[in-house]
């Protein structure tokens, strides 16, 4: 179990560090750093969801860089969330 839960740490961590360049980021005056790993997280689990498209997480993020379409995509799979009050 200990295990498998490092494989899968171990998988993130490359994928971020891939496709964010997230050991090269400099970010660390207040909770910026904080801050752009709940964006960096949130960026890998829409790109992951993201099927249309071939290629890993670095190629997706650079495409939704350079196609307004292919990001508009990307997001408008986001679920909305609905309240009960």
């Amino acid at each position: 179990m200990v295990w498998g839960h490092w494989g899968i740490e171990n998988q993130l961590h490359w994928i971020l560090d891939v496709g964010f360049r997230e050991d090269q980021s400099r970010a660390t005056q207040g909770y910026c750093a904080e801050n752009l790993a709940v964006i960096r997280h949130l960026a890998v689990n829409l790109l992951s969801q993201e099927k249309s498209a071939k290629g890993g997480t670095r190629a997706k993020r650079l495409k939704a860089g350079w196609d307004d379409q292919y990001l508009t995509k990307i997001l408008s799979q986001v679920p909305t969330l609905s309240r009960k009050l």
